[in-house]
């Protein structure tokens, strides 16, 4: 077991069939003391079956099936508490696709036992993205930009969803009021953290835009994220994350 931590991989998955075939027997030989939790909503793809099969031959692969698609951040919140539930050291957040290379796996480990939160970044040591049209990028970094400028926290990637916590960053979070989805569940998640004081740190990742299925990203996704910004703003203004 990498640094003797019990590390936990949360995935939420919707219609990841044919990523989850891949990606999970790779981590599971790759890192044969890791264990992990997807977190479905109920896909028509038969993902949930798929994981609910490898569950019963191999006792490291767990799987919460909900009754519909109920969104990123409540998957995460699902699978924090499970991870708290369970006597994890430490709980690794990454997509399905292969947007996160689950090579960078070690490198989170090896890094956390230093740290309360790392966090992949793709903006430290230049921008690390790959296929992406130039109108996403940009997006992506001046979405970054703007919060780092309104919430004052020092992070280059806050919206970034590869990602590990030490197991005392998630019991110092009231989880059951994260009510956030895609990148505010990101930015709030990082933003409670640094008020807290825990340590963090950015590790330069490469993000591969995902080959199959389709992007969960909307326009939704973003106005959340805009607002939710101000709204950290005047929290931790406040005191509310002390």
């Amino acid at each position: 077991m990498i640094n003797s931590l019990k590390a936990l991989v949360i995935i939420p998955t919707y219609n990841e069939l044919d990523n989850v075939q891949k990606l999970i027997p790779f981590i599971l030989e790759r890192y044969p003391d890791i264990n992990i939790l997807i977190v479905d909503d109920n896909s028509p793809d038969g993902t949930a079956d798929y994981i609910a099969q490898l569950g019963k031959n191999d006792s490291r692969v767990k799987l919460i099936k909900r009754e519909s698609k109920m969104g990123l951040g409540t998957a995460y919140v699902e699978g924090f508490k499970f991870m708290l539930r369970n006597g994890y050291d430490v709980a690794i957040q990454m997509d399905a696709d292969y947007s996160h290379d689950p090579n960078e796996i070690e490198n989170f480990l090896n890094k956390i036992k230093d740290y309360d939160l790392v966090i992949g970044s793709r903006y430290i040591d230049g921008v690390r993205v790959i296929n992406w049209p130039i109108r996403r990028l940009l997006l992506s970094y001046f979405a970054n930009l703007y919060t780092r400028i309104i919430t004052g926290m020092p992070i280059k990637d806050a919206t970034g969803g590869f990602k590990c916590f030490k197991r005392k960053v998630l019991e110092s979070v009231n989880l059951d009021k994260i009510r956030s989805n895609g990148y505010s569940f990101q930015i709030e998640m990082n933003f409670i953290a640094w008020k807290k004081k825990f340590r963090i740190i950015e590790i330069p990742i490469v993000f591969v835009e995902r080959t199959q299925g389709s992007s969960k990203m909307s326009k939704k996704i973003v106005y959340e994220a805009i607002f939710m910004v101000w709204k950290l703003r005047i929290k931790g203004l406040l005191g509310f994350y002390k």
